[in-house]
């Protein structure tokens, strides 16, 4: 069974930075897209960030500019580099893979919380 382990949340005031990082646990195949996904407190999750196998990314246009998708030549870990966070970047966030239009289970998330 995978099991996704982020870190590297924690409170930030407006306009700072952190990096999440986004490893795996147990055998997983890793040619699959992974992406970046937060939730806020009474909201739906949302993708903000997906990297493919080939290291091509894609934003949301809420963090574009700001948020930047990589990974380790292996696949794994996954970052997430924060710029210029906003309050409105407070969430839990996310990482997991693609398989189709389907997810694995979801990891417990590491808290992001941008406030002055």
């Amino acid at each position: 069974q995978v099991e996704f382990v982020e870190s590297g949340g924690g409170l930030v005031q407006p306009g700072g930075s952190l990096r999440l990082s986004c490893a795996v646990s147990g055998s997983i195949d890793r040619s699959y897209t992974v992406g970046w996904y937060r939730q806020a407190p009474g909201k739906l999750r949302k993708l903000v960030a997906a990297i493919t196998s080939g290291g091509s990314t894609s934003y949301d246009d809420s963090v574009k500019g700001r948020f930047t998708i990589s990974r380790d030549n292996a696949g794994y870990p996954v970052y997430l580099q924060m710029n210029s966070l906003k309050p409105e970047d407070t969430a839990v966030y996310y990482c997991n893979r693609m398989v189709g239009l389907d997810h694995d289970a979801w990891g417990p998330g590491t808290q992001v919380t941008v406030s002055s």
